[in-house]
This record gives C-alpha cells, structure tokens and sequence, in this order.
C-alpha cells in the first residue's frame, strides 16, 4: 500500500511538469499577451488637455525604449525556455508568482477568494449528498412506483437545466421580480454592524440562490447513481439467501446491501467535494457577482494575466492529482478486497 502511494506521488511530478509545460507552449501562441494588453490601454486612454478638454494619446505611441520597459516588466525579454524553467524553480520554492495586473502575490489572491468558492462548494457538495442519497434509497425500494416516477421526472428535469440557466431564472424571478432575495454578493454592506444572528440570517440569505442554481445537477447525477447501485445490489443472490434466511428487509438493507452499494458513491466523495469547490461556479460566480475562485480565473484569462492564470492552474492540477489518489484509495477502505499489488 505504501509502494502504491509512494509511486503515485512520484508520478505527479512529470504529470504536472507536462501540464505545466502544455499550457506554457499554448500561451506562446495567445494573441493579445500581457503586453499588447497594456499597450491596448494606453492608446485607448485619454488625457487631459491644457484648457481641461479631453485629448485622446492614442497617435502619441510607444517609443522602443518604452517597449522594451514593458517588456522586461512582464519577464518577456528572455526567451520563451528560460522564462519555462524560471516559472518552475518558482513553483518548486512554492512561489506561484505575482500578478501582472493586480500587483498581489497569486498565493494571496487565491486566498483571499478562496472564502466564497468553500461557501459555494460546501453547501452545494452537503446538500446534493444529504438530500440525494436517502432520495436515491428510497426510490430504489419503490423501484417502479409513482413515487420513483414522479421523482425522475423531477430529477431529470432539474438535471437538463444548466446551471446558469436556472440561475438566471432564480435572479429575475426571486431577485428581480419579487425581490425575495439579493441580486449579488454574499452579504450585506451593512454586515459588521449585525448581531451574530442576523449575519447567520444574511449569509443564507445571499447564497440560497446561487446554491440553488449549483446543487440541481449535481443532485440529479448522485440521487441517479445512488438508485441504480441499490438495485443492482438489491437484485444480487445474496440478498435473496439473506431474506430466505429469516433477516428482515430492514436488516438486509443496512447490514447487507447499504455497504456494497454505497462503494461507488463512497470512492466518488473526494472527487464530488473537490469539484463543488472549483468546477461549475465560473458562470454562477459571475452571475451573483460573487469575488471568488472562478470569477478570479476568467478575469485572468481574459487579461492575459499568465502569472495568475499558471499559479492557479498548479493548485487546481495538485488537487486534482491527490483527490484521485484519495478515491483509488477509498476502495481499500470501503472494500479489503481491493489490492494494489
């Protein structure tokens, strides 16, 4: 067992050196860099003229000198290999850079918006389990019942509507039309002059919506997933010798069949909890005008912000990397039958 993950770790390292690698080679090929982007904003910037009129400097250009400023200000006066492996003895001193833009570290940014992507993930991830996993039981006892087709129906129905879809119906019904719930942030501007509980009460407030919007498909995929492992287990011989045995439903069901069918949903759980942090929140974020980590990655996809957009692909990619060794190895725990040898 201690082989096993000693190698998986080791095997990290050239699986993020390649992404890393990959995406560098790509950025290469970008059009509008970190320097066309700040030359884009100084012709398109007006000054102020000697009698107070606005002067557009547009004509006014870059000298070679200034150019050349520039450049070495965003690193891009050194060829593109020695910026590579100056990036990665960065990275190997865990330094993920400074942004071009926003004149912060990235360790920092990711930290500070890293509050609202755990509310969001969080809740989305606790909810979509509590609700949908009794759900999916259930509907695998009364497989075939009105209640298992009403259920679907539902489920279904919430499971192909995209997110940002239902999202933009929740803002112009609950947040534009009946004003039911705030159109954006996660609390009020008045939140350091509340008690303790009205900021619980506000808190709820702000994000029912956008976790709303989070928790359909999830739920839909794991109250789907949780049924069809009960009925596959249900249907097995062992529960028929367990019940011509004298056992109970109720005894079969939790002493038997529980643990054999929850090892799918069980192994899923690293992956499910990770991804209600980082995956799916982009549009949502944007959406409710919440400042977390995916509005802080389109925004620096968009400005060509490379240190930012690298920095937190490494932790996205390190994260990614370990939750699946987590759930390779929720196999043993869930089942010892599981061997990595």
């Amino acid at each position: 067992m201690w082989s096993y993950i000693l190698k998986r770790l080791l095997l990290m390292i050239p699986t993020l050196f390649g992404v890393l690698l990959l995406t560098f080679v790509v950025i290469q090929f970008v059009p509008g860099g970190p320097v066309e982007q700040y030359l884009a904003e100084a012709r398109t910037g007006k000054g102020t003229g000697a009698e107070g009129g606005a002067v557009y400097r547009g004509a006014q250009g870059v000298d070679a000198k200034r150019l050349e400023q520039i450049k070495a200000l965003y690193g891009f006066d050194k060829p593109a290999h020695e910026r590579f492996f100056q990036m990665i003895g960065q990275f190997a001193r865990f330094d993920l850079g400074t942004s071009f833009f926003q004149n912060k570290a990235v360790s920092q940014l990711i930290i500070e918006k890293l509050p609202v992507s755990v509310s969001l993930g969080l809740w989305t991830f606790f909810i979509s389990y509590l609700v949908a996993v009794p759900l999916g039981v259930l509907k695998a006892v009364r497989a075939g019942s009105r209640f298992d087709l009403v259920t679907t129906l539902l489920v279904l129905v919430g499971y192909a509507i995209p997110g940002f879809v239902l999202g933009v119906a929740l803002l112009v019904i609950f947040g534009g039309q009946l004003q039911w719930f705030p159109l954006r942030g996660l609390t009020s501007p008045n939140w350091d002059e509340l008690s303790w509980g009205a900021r619980i009460v506000d808190y709820f407030w702000h994000i029912a919506l956008p976790v709303t919007a989070m928790v359909a498909g999830s739920f839909a995929v794991t109250a789907m997933l949780t049924k069809n492992a009960f009925l596959e287990e249900i249907r097995k011989q062992y529960v028929m010798t367990a019940l011509a045995k004298g056992l109970s439903e109720r005894q079969v069901l939790y002493r038997h069949v529980f643990r054999n069918a929850l090892i799918p949903i069980v192994t899923g759980f690293p992956a499910a909890f990770i991804g209600a942090f980082f995956t799916g929140a982009l549009l949502i974020e944007t959406q409710f005008s919440l400042d977390g980590l995916g509005l802080l990655g389109y925004e620096s996809v968009i400005r060509r912000d490379y240190p930012v957009v690298l920095g937190t692909l490494v932790l996205f990619t390190l994260i990614g990397l370990v939750t699946k060794l987590v759930s390779d190895l929720c196999y043993v725990w869930v089942d010892p039958r599981v061997k990595f040898d």
